[in-house]
């Protein structure tokens, strides 16, 4: 009689399928969040770069994540992800602008569930580095959203895109200078600057700012940004002397 002994991929198969239907419910969700927002979401290239961008991202979960469930503080970022993907579909054809506000509470839903998965996280003791990278990326590219949509929304010029392609400028930096890549100190600057930059984005987003003082919005984001990331640089820079 054959007998069947499970191998020692199997669990790691089943992991990969509980997370692969997670993800599923998750296109589910950003299926139906579209029905219901068809301002957002009015063409097929609207619906095709939502959901483009939210295959991307089940990609990427899916290479990096392996713990099969991927509990309620990934969830939560994952719902952030959903937001961040219909936020991108409606960027299409300018959409966006005929629903902006609509459009701009999706975009500060997304940041404020930015808090909301690190504190289950920490209740739960769910914490992990790939949730930690999740989060981060999806504010990075959320920024690069912001950016793309106030181009479009103010016609401020590429000068805009600095702010949200500076961390990837300096993520690809680090390929070539590895000493970019070493552990950055916790810091309330970095934080505080990350804050002021998404709010003066979204500020300079709404329909009530007049062009001139949208620029000066996204101006002082890129300002702040940059001294932040000059600080670190020099930081890392300094560290890497010493070793």
């Amino acid at each position: 009689m054959l007998r069947f002994f499970p191998s020692a991929s199997t669990p790691l198969l089943s992991s990969r399928l509980y997370t692969a239907g997670e993800l599923t419910v998750g296109s589910l969700v950003l299926l139906g969040m579209g029905s219901v927002l068809p301002t957002l979401l009015a063409t097929t290239l609207n619906w095709g770069l939502a959901f483009g961008l939210y295959a991307l991202i089940s990609l990427l979960v899916m290479i990096f994540w392996s713990g099969g469930a991927l509990g309620w503080a990934n969830r939560i970022t994952l719902l952030r992800a959903i937001l961040v993907a219909l936020a991108a579909g409606a960027l299409a054809n300018n959409v966006f602008t005929q629903a902006i506000w609509l459009w701009l509470v999706i975009a500060t839903v997304a940041l404020m569930l930015d808090g909301v998965d690190g504190w289950i996280a920490r209740r739960t003791k769910s914490y992990s580095a790939f949730g930690a990278r999740f989060d981060m990326e999806l504010d990075a590219l959320l920024i690069l959203l912001l950016c793309i949509g106030l181009i479009q929304l103010e016609s401020l010029g590429l000068w805009v895109l600095l702010i949200g392609l500076m961390r990837y400028f300096f993520v690809a930096a680090s390929w070539h200078f590895t000493w970019l890549s070493a552990p950055l100190f916790a810091s309330f600057r970095r934080k505080l600057v990350c804050v002021w930059q998404v709010s003066a984005l979204l500020l300079a987003l709404t329909p009530l700012t007049h062009p001139f003082l949208a620029s000066l919005l996204a101006f002082s984001a890129l300002v702040s940004l940059a001294y932040s990331f000059g600080m670190d640089i020099r930081w890392l820079y300094k560290q890497s002397q010493h070793k």
